[in-house]
């Protein structure tokens, strides 16, 4: 997969809820994830294994009830960034939440090597 092919697919499977099914097709087995802040589990997650781990926190603590996807943003043939707006809920507490944050993804050999996430 090229640059345009990841970056349209992972849009996609964001958007279809296929996004933590992507990650054995989009992400190399030791691609790291960066958050721009410890949210309790360190800023960053190495290997394909420990991102899946932060989908599945994500999705066991979190209830999604609304947000956009942009279209990706290439630059140069390595990298592209996506914003995400989302609407939500923590499950414990019942809390609701607004964020927004860019993504930006770094692509190496028709894979995704690393995200780093800006909120």
């Amino acid at each position: 997969m090229d640059l345009k092919d990841i970056a349209q697919e992972l849009v996609a499977g964001c958007r279809e809820n296929r996004a933590l099914a992507n990650l054995d097709k989009l992400y190399a087995e030791n691609a790291v994830s960066v958050e721009a802040a410890d949210q309790g589990m360190g800023r960053e997650a190495a290997g394909r294994e420990a991102i899946r781990g932060k989908h599945e926190w994500w999705e066991a603590n979190m209830e999604m009830l609304g947000g956009s996807i942009s279209e990706p943003m290439p630059h140069g043939d390595d990298r592209f960034a996506v914003i995400f707006e989302m609407q939500g809920r923590e499950k414990a507490s019942g809390n609701s939440f607004e964020m927004k944050e860019v993504a930006v993804y770094h692509v190496a050999d028709g894979r995704i090597v690393r995200e780093e996430f800006f909120y």
